[in-house]
């Protein structure tokens, strides 16, 4: 059973470190580095001069130098937060997606408290694992689900506010609603496996916990949007581009889900593929073009790619159904890399963890 528990979190203070909005950011993980250095332009202390430094020891140098300067500071009671997040999808729905973020003990995959579901690789992990050592701090938080019943938002202001999220402390109590419940790692297995790592080399109790925001699978405001694949080389027989692209996306939706499928688009034509019983969408693909793939949640980036000549070919997948990625973990499977597209990815920056 999962160990979740109220912290005492570490975050800015609003006279010393200037509007919130300027010191938030997205995870590391999302941003080029093109937006690194518009965010390290907001403000000297936004979150990305900790998440994206110019080396570990720089890290490390600011997260003391900002927390001895005020700029930091600790919150005088462990505290469990409710969490908002308003947001505009890329389907044009706006939606408001509700969880709690609280203190969480890693353990190992095999004690069943907590499932992956997505492969990881050994490069990001030492990256992170370096910079954890530096700093002693867990500076984003991972994102779980659960079946459980999603929080009421409290009747009162926020206690924090930024970028569309709002944070509201609330007592520990609040986990009873996930308490004994199975979670699954929506976003962020590599900093799971990185926080795991860090605390079985440092062996003190507090390093073996991290910040996660908990969202039930119920809750109205939880999408997921597909990830679509591009591919340098594919091998497709002339018999399966014979179709137009719009009618077969619509085709593609109609789908029963159970069996892999989807759309590949190439400058030859358009086709609709279908895989094996139980097999995932994305599964297909790295079967058909088994090299060296690029990703992108814009269908009409994925398009473009084919059209300008940079790419042979582009597979158009469903979005999977949360059921479908929960079977997968509880099976003990993973899927390939960018299978799911949980969206919006969760602000860094609110709230930090120390160790």
């Amino acid at each position: 059973m999962a160990l979740l528990k109220p912290f005492r979190a570490v975050r800015y203070d609003a006279e010393r470190a200037g509007p919130l909005a300027d010191l938030v950011a997205p995870p590391y993980d999302v941003i080029s580095p093109e937006e690194r250095e518009a965010y390290l332009g907001r403000s000297p202390y936004n979150v990305v001069h900790l998440t994206l430094p110019d080396s570990e020891s720089e890290a490390a140098r600011l997260w003391g130098e900002w927390n001895a300067a005020g700029v930091l500071v600790r919150e005088p009671e462990p505290s469990v937060w409710t969490l908002s997040q308003d947001y505009v999808g890329p389907d044009g729905v706006p939606r408001t997606r509700t969880g709690l973020l609280a203190s969480l003990r890693a353990e190992p995959y095999s004690s069943g408290a907590v499932l992956p579901h997505e492969r990881t690789h050994r490069g990001p992990k030492e990256e992170r694992l370096r910079l954890l050592r530096a700093v002693r701090v867990q500076l984003e938080p991972i994102f779980l689900l659960h079946d459980g019943p999603s929080p009421a938002l409290p009747e009162r202001q926020p206690d924090l506010e930024a970028g569309g999220a709002r944070l509201w402390r609330t007592g520990g109590e609040a986990l009873a609603a996930v308490a004994g419940r199975p979670l699954l790692i929506a976003d962020g297995h590599h900093r799971y496996e990185t926080a795991l790592a860090f605390h079985l080399e440092d062996g003190s109790d507090g390093s073996a916990y991290l910040p996660v925001v908990l969202v039930s699978t119920t809750d109205p405001g939880l999408t997921i949007f597909p990830t679509h694949r591009i591919a340098r080389e594919a091998e497709l027989p002339e018999a399966t581009l014979n179709g137009d692209l719009e009618s077969l996306l619509r085709q593609l939706a109609a789908e029963p889900h159970g069996a892999a499928a989807a759309v590949v688009y190439t400058a030859r034509g358009a086709g609709l593929l279908r895989g094996r019983a139980g097999e995932l969408d994305s599964e297909l693909v790295e079967r058909l073009a088994p090299g060296e793939l690029s990703y992108t949640a814009s269908e009409d980036e994925a398009r473009t790619a084919v059209d300008s000549g940079r790419a042979a070919a582009a597979f158009l997948l469903r979005p999977p159904r949360i059921e479908d990625v929960f079977a997968v973990a509880a099976a003990g499977r993973t899927m390939p890399q960018k299978s799911t597209y949980f969206y919006p990815k969760l602000l860094s920056g609110l709230l930090f963890h120390p160790l």
